[in-house]
């Protein structure tokens, strides 16, 4: 297969917000506004924020709030939600806080909707969810969302701000079920697979061959997300990546931790069955120095061909997961590594 995606299309960050150890979440939100400053000035295309509660590391649980902070320190990047998890709110206060960015941020605020209620179960239910609904009360409730923003309203209920502003949804997944239901919707679809890698293969198959154009797109439209890890050795990428292995193990053993310091003897800390499971899940994970790494994604681009590449890495100083960003930059637009 041809390699007619790599460097040629849109490369984006996705920002947990991340709180480290030894700092705060004050200190989370610094770092974020001046990622996406630094975004911004160097050209990504956009700057998403995902919805998580209760966990220790991550600060972006009031999504809305967030993206209109970080908004409000740039002046072009879209900025946006990757994503809202919709059955924790009303479609029509969505509606309503992403009207007023929409109003506030014209032509830059993104609304990308996921399904799952981005916490435990007990957390789950102190958000208010319906934890008995059943699946098809999500596209009923992205329909109504959308309705929200058409020029109508939705059945005599109108969302101010939020009413004609045709605010862009894009549906999230780790599975194929939101790819089967963008492809029906006609909307932009994008892909975890930077923590669930098994399914990315068959999730863009469905929604390319499904795919039904609507008034937002004429043709399907793939986004993926992976990791990077990126540094002038392989051994300091190496290093840095024990950060975010530390993070996915705590989390996977229920004690989930802001993001600990990278450490030399990862060996000592996960057995070999966690081990394994941790590499595979974090299979998109692409770690090494500026020619590794660029090999690595070109294969990842040559096979799977998304329209747009979305990049999200776990490092814990803010100074080098900058670093990251930039030689990833670098490496995109082929200049000189």
């Amino acid at each position: 297969m041809t390699n007619n995606k790599f460097g040629q299309v849109p490369l984006s960050i996705l920002d947990l917000a991340t709180i480290r150890e030894g700092f705060n979440e004050a200190d989370a939100f610094q770092n974020s506004k001046s990622l996406v400053q630094f975004a911004e000035k160097t050209g990504f295309h956009r700057y998403w924020v995902a919805e998580h509660h209760g966990i220790a590391g991550v600060a972006s649980s009031a999504t809305a709030v967030l993206i209109g902070f970080l908004a409000g320190h740039t002046e072009k990047i879209r900025v946006g939600s990757g994503g809202v998890m919709l059955p924790n709110h009303s479609p029509l206060i969505i509606a309503e806080q992403f009207g007023t960015l929409t109003t506030m941020y014209p032509g830059r605020i993104d609304l990308g909707l996921g399904r799952a209620p981005g916490t435990d179960f007990k957390t789950a239910r102190a958000l208010r969810r319906d934890l008995h609904e059943t699946v098809e009360a999500f596209p009923n409730s992205v329909i109504e969302l959308g309705n929200y923003f058409s020029d109508g309203g939705n059945d005599g209920i109108v969302a101010i701000p939020g009413r004609g502003l045709h605010v862009p949804l894009y549906l999230l997944g780790s599975s194929t079920y939101s790819a089967k239901l963008a492809a029906k919707f006609g909307l932009p679809f994008a892909f975890a697979s930077h923590f669930a890698p098994d399914e990315l293969e068959n999730a863009l198959e469905l929604y390319r061959s499904r795919f039904e154009p609507s008034d937002v797109l004429d043709e399907p439209y793939a986004m993926v997300t992976v990791s990077t890890i990126i540094s002038d050795t392989m051994e300091e990428a190496d290093f840095l990546a024990t950060s975010g292995y530390l993070s996915f193990l705590n989390l996977t053993r229920g004690a989930p931790t802001p993001l600990p310091k990278p450490i030399s003897n990862m060996d000592q800390h996960w057995s070999e069955y966690e081990k394994h499971a941790l590499k595979h899940q974090l299979k998109y994970s692409f770690i090494g120095d500026q020619h590794k790494v660029k090999a690595e994604l070109q294969e990842f681009m040559a096979t799977h061909q998304p329209d747009e590449l979305i990049v999200a890495s776990n490092i814990y100083d803010p100074v080098l997961k900058q670093k990251n960003y930039e030689l990833l930059y670098k490496i995109w637009g082929n200049k000189e590594v």
